[in-house]
């Protein structure tokens, strides 16, 4: 540990002497002191107490173990709301923003909108938080991340319907407007599942555990029964995944089928349209 984390430190040494990305430290002085953002300039030359000392460093020991920021401060921004997160979900990262996008201007005023595979609720919460108007009911077969979903739609105002499901199985003969979904799509051994973030977050929402387009088939194959006429199926998947998403679209029969590029400029969503 920095011998610059001690009792006596200033906010000001900190954050020039803490071993980590500097956003990452400022996010750890706020949360380790409870401050908003702005005091770190407002109290910058503020002594840390040994206490405050311990808590900072023992956050910051936890980050240089691995372990992903969101995860200790409990809570990552997505889409401006803010999130809890914690071990039982995956975090919700920028690249899914394009899905809740992309149904929003899909979905017709009181339209029906089904998130499969919520697990945070990321999804589901941005767009009935955006659409007041819409009728959103979010999937998970997980019961931990349930909890925190309900927990996210209610901290952000958002009315969502919460079904504990293996996925279309609870909603019956339903159909919906927009089905939207960010399943598990990392292929069983890949070696991004032991690096980063991902070694934290739990498999059952990174990986399939088979070739990566299981769970995608599965929607697929089910989708059609289940939304309405011109009704659209937009899913989020692998960097290298797009044409054979296409290729089940079409052969499950929807219509203009196509992919978008998220921020970075990698096909990250494909979808089609059923009449």
């Amino acid at each position: 540990m920095t011998p610059a984390l001690q009792a006596g430190a200033t906010i000001r040494q900190l954050q020039a002497a803490l071993p980590l990305d500097p956003l990452e430290n400022r996010i750890l002085l706020c949360h380790a002191l409870g401050l908003p953002r702005v005091a770190l300039i407002t109290q910058s030359e503020r002594a840390l107490s040994a206490d405050e000392a311990a808590r900072l460093g023992a956050l910051v020991q936890r980050r240089l173990d691995g372990e992903p920021i969101a995860y200790i401060v409990g809570e990552r921004e997505f889409f401006g709301l803010p999130f809890k997160v914690g071990p039982g979900v995956l975090i919700p990262r920028p690249d899914t923003e394009l899905i809740v996008e992309l149904a929003l201007e899909r979905l017709p005023q009181g339209g029906r909108l089904l998130d499969m595979g919520t697990g945070s609720g990321a999804i589901a919460v941005a767009c009935a938080h955006t659409r007041k108007d819409a009728d959103v009911t979010a999937l998970d077969l997980s019961d931990a991340a349930l909890v925190i979903a309900r927990a996210n739609a209610a901290a952000n105002g958002a009315t969502v319907r919460f079904l504990r499901s293996d996925w279309f199985a609870a909603v019956g003969e339903e159909r919906f407007d927009i089905i939207a979904s960010n399943p598990p799509y990392i292929a069983a051994g890949d070696e991004h599942l032991s690096q980063g973030d991902l070694r934290f977050e739990p498999p059952g929402a990174l990986t399939d555990h088979a070739d990566g387009l299981s769970a995608l088939r599965s929607i697929i194959a089910g989708a059609p029964t289940h939304l309405a006429p011109g009704g659209w199926l937009l899913l989020e998947h692998g960097y290298d995944q797009s044409a054979a998403v296409r290729a089940l679209l079409a052969a499950r029969g929807f219509g203009e089928v196509q992919s978008w590029r998220d921020l970075s400029g990698i096909e990250r969503v494909s979808g089609g349209r059923i009449f």
